[in-house]
């Protein structure tokens, strides 16, 4: 009987200590961060690419951000380099950082880091690009990305005159030959820009409104990898001399960014589009970075996908602020950005698009770019 009872306490106490652990464990990212005093805390931001002039500006809005609030601020580019990207990261971790904002080149290429940094209680925002395939990423910050897709696709349909700007049916009937173009498959935000572009354009090719000639629709072909304009204009250039012969001419091309479009429309150049005769045809993008603004601008490019990256640094600087202060950020999205680990909690923006008649509204007079900057 005595050794009965002494058993009974040992297995109360081992249970005592089990629901303990059970309970810190279950202790709140933000209740980890705000452990301890982090003003002036060290956060360490790491963009893809210096290459992107929208990259360029994220990474100078968050650390200037974050400076003006008090924190120490790690701000590295990757140049698209994934070994880079991940000793980045690590030495950030080694730095001692409280806090890490990713934009990723590759989605599913952190998963180690992001162990690392759950192992230190350091919170994980990724920053305009899904991290997938890992439990360790805490919120996440971008635009709508679904929403630009099929944005980018309106746009399309509108310069064709498929449709009327305030998206009621137009009188062109076509059919009109169109190419698509995606993004990098390694970006998750790729995907959704695709997904949400062809569920506004799969209706028209049903119905024949639209043909998409070389016969090359499933986001695997269409892809480009890093998002590379010179990928892009080979794509194009082996498309208009394979499919586009006898006179058959090319009448819109989705493209998902500006950079793209840059080479989509170099390609066409050299195939004889961009004159009276032949002009280009409608080709859209997304960034409104400055050399497609001013393509726009003179009549080339035709739309452009508006993303004030001064928000987007905006709302991440504010989320990242109020998790080091143990609070819960806003968020406005528990549903749609599951990287296949997680739901990942997540704020998302709104983008707009930009043609010749509205670039001076939307871009110039909202302080985004200057007359100068497109001239």
């Amino acid at each position: 009987m005595r050794f009965g009872r002494i058993a009974t306490v040992v297995s109360a106490l081992a249970l005592a200590v089990t629901m303990s652990a059970c309970g810190s464990s279950q202790k709140t990212i933000e209740q980890e961060a705000a452990s301890g005093d982090n003003s002036g805390a060290l956060i360490g931001v790491t963009m893809p690419t210096r290459s992107s002039e929208r990259w360029i500006a994220d990474g100078e809005n968050v650390k200037a951000g974050l400076e003006k609030l008090g924190y120490q601020v790690d701000l590295q580019y990757a140049e698209n380099d994934i070994p880079t990207q991940v000793n980045q990261i690590e030495n950030q971790i080694t730095k001692g950082a409280k806090l890490l904002i990713i934009a990723s080149i590759d989605g599913t290429a952190l998963t180690t880091q992001l162990q690392q940094a759950a192992d230190n209680n350091i919170p994980v925002i990724a920053y305009d690009r899904l991290i997938r395939n890992s439990p360790n990423v805490d919120y996440y910050t971008t635009f709508d990305n679904f929403k630009v897709g099929v944005q980018q696709a309106t746009s399309l349909l509108v310069g064709l005159g498929v449709l009327e700007p305030d998206g009621s049916e137009g009188s062109a009937e076509g059919p009109f030959n169109i190419e698509l173009f995606g993004g990098s498959p390694d970006d998750n935000n790729a995907t959704f820009f695709y997904n949400g572009a062809m569920s506004v354009l799969q209706p028209y090719i049903d119905k024949g409104v639209l043909k998409v000639a070389s016969g090359q629709t499933d986001f695997k072909t269409i892809a480009i990898l890093r998002w590379d304009p010179a990928t892009a204009q080979k794509r194009m250039e082996d498309i208009l001399t394979k499919t586009y012969t006898g006179g058959k001419k090319v009448d819109g091309v989705l493209s998902p960014y500006d950079g793209l479009s840059i080479g989509i429309l170099s390609a066409l150049k050299s195939n004889g589009y961009g004159t009276a005769d032949q002009p280009y045809p409608i080709v859209t993008g997304q960034d409104a970075e400055v050399a497609s603004v001013k393509s726009i601008i003179a009549g080339e490019q035709y739309s452009t996908i508006f993303k004030d990256t001064r928000e987007l640094a905006k709302v991440t600087v504010e989320m990242a602020d109020t998790i080091l202060k143990g609070g819960k950020p806003n968020v406005n999205n528990t549903t749609d950005y599951d990287n296949g680990n997680k739901v990942v909690p997540s704020q998302l923006l709104d983008s707009v698009i930009v043609n010749k008649d509205n670039y001076k509204e939307v871009l110039v007079d909202s302080g985004y770019y200057t007359e100068q900057d497109l001239a």
